[in-house]
């Protein structure tokens, strides 16, 4: 999964941590366990919904890919944005981006409200979900749509 570079970044948060592994580009939610409100508070935590994104609360779109690297054999790639598991991630809680991460079977239209599914993936079904956007085009030849992130 993947973002693609032509985004904008209208408000962004670095104050989350995240615990698994996960690509960039789709919704993340917090933790409901975690209830960290300092800027290195080990509790503020994200993570991608499991099973159904009933009773979550979307914190935005991971800008990173989070990756289990064992550091004592190799380093991050810093090009590619990646973040070791456990560490800072940023979030993008409002502006745009043009991603893949589109539920399977979703085909949204430009103007369409945009939710997020059980696996953090961007859907045009509000079904246990709130609405984090608006699509800004259909889903182009390789699988990618343009959202507009609006998660307040």
């Amino acid at each position: 999964m993947a973002l693609k570079p032509d985004r904008v970044e209208s408000f962004t948060d670095i104050s989350y941590f995240m615990n698994t592994t996960g690509d960039r580009g789709g919704v993340v939610v917090f933790n409901t366990s975690g209830v960290g409100a300092a800027m290195d508070d080990a509790d503020a935590v994200v993570a991608y919904p499991t099973g159904t994104p009933s009773g979550t609360s979307p914190a935005g779109v991971l800008l990173n890919d989070v990756v289990n690297l064992d550091l004592t054999r190799q380093h991050i790639n810093w090009h590619k944005d990646e973040t070791q598991v456990g560490g800072k991630v940023t979030l993008l809680r409002r502006g745009q981006v043009t991603t893949d991460m589109l539920a399977t079977g979703d085909t949204p239209a430009a103007g369409d409200a945009a939710y997020y599914d059980g696996d953090g993936n961007f859907t045009t079904t509000s079904t246990n979900s709130v609405r984090v956007g608006t699509f800004l085009s259909g889903k182009d030849s390789e699988g990618y749509v343009k959202v507009d992130i609006n998660i307040t």
